[in-house]
């Protein structure tokens, strides 16, 4: 059933709307899971996710028990635009949370979301990279709340958990208002921005059927998942460039690589040269590739997760 989150008239005679979808299966006072996705408006991989596995649950609603709530547009007004943040006011709605009822109209916005999800038993927020760089399905944590996220974290058929990635954990992050106040919450992020890679996807949707087994909300079958690896385990190192120019990678995505093997090259397309060779410094698994060919000095170019085996 679609119901409306938040309302309120824009200056230009149209109005911003928010609104969730809720599907309710037997037993609705069992447990709440909630779906959030579209805080930046120029990630969509969350609009695949919500679609496929809302499609899933209607298909066979008898097998839920509680209810699953979905927010696939958080900030549609940057979603009609493929705006990061908030067209016109530049504000990122993410570093707005938990927000005031009696403030700005983003403000507003914010409380609106946190007051709606208060109370659910679990919350998803689903992110993309940026236009940038691409990332292997990860779930992030902050280490502040790791001890309690770690077990569903793993079952959300991620390929890495990474702990304490503070961009995407900060404290002003509806992640970290919501894990505040006692809804256990995690960021999913996957892909690259403004692009929707379906087999990511379809990875997270099984993840997210499996998290919902171990709920105790789903009592349909579900697929094998395989375990993520975890940050903990060791450091992430992270590559960037020394040079302006085009980056050539020269290793697939999520891939492991030894530590000296080549991961790319910067070139000069104007002196048809190579300025730079790029290679690892250390021993681990590529979960973060630089997808945007242009780079400057500074630019990130890899991540990489060291001290952990080959699987």
């Amino acid at each position: 059933m679609i119901e409306e989150v938040f309302s309120i008239e824009l200056p230009v005679g149209e109005r911003l709307i928010i609104n969730k979808n809720r599907i309710t299966g037997k037993r609705p006072l069992n447990k709440r899971l909630a779906i959030v996705t579209g805080i930046h408006g120029d990630e969509f991989e969350g609009q695949y996710i919500c679609y496929e596995t809302a499609r899933r649950i209607m298909e066979a609603q008898e097998m839920l028990s509680g209810i699953v709530d979905f927010y696939p547009a958080l900030n549609p007004l940057g979603l009609d635009d493929a705006d990061h943040k908030i067209p016109k006011l530049g504000i990122d709605l993410n570093r707005m949370f938990p927000g005031k009822k009696d403030g700005d109209m983003m403000e507003r916005v914010a409380a609106a979301i946190v007051e709606d999800i208060s109370g659910a038993d679990m919350c998803l927020d689903l992110h993309a990279s940026d236009i940038f760089v691409k990332e292997i399905p990860q779930v992030r944590v902050s280490e502040e709340f790791a001890e309690d996220l770690l077990p569903y974290a793993r079952l959300l058929n991620t390929d890495m958990v990474w702990m304490n990635a503070s961009a995407t954990v900060h404290e002003s992050t509806l992640a970290h208002t919501m894990n505040m106040l006692g809804v256990p919450s995690m960021v999913v992020e996957m892909g690259v921005g403004t692009r929707i890679d379906r087999g990511y996807g379809d990875q997270v949707v099984e993840g997210i059927f499996r998290l919902m087994k171990e709920l105790k909300m789903w009592e349909g079958p579900v697929a094998d998942i395989h375990y993520p690896a975890i940050s903990t385990d060791g450091e992430v190192e992270f590559i960037r460039s020394d040079t302006i120019g085009v980056f050539f990678p020269a290793i697939a995505h999520n891939h492991y690589v030894q530590k000296g093997d080549k991961l790319g090259e910067i070139v000069s397309p104007l002196e048809g040269r190579v300025l730079e060779e790029i290679r690892a410094q250390k021993s681990g698994l590529v979960f973060t590739l630089r997808e945007y060919p242009f780079v400057r000095e500074g630019s990130l170019l890899a991540r990489i997760l060291t001290g952990i085996e080959e699987g």
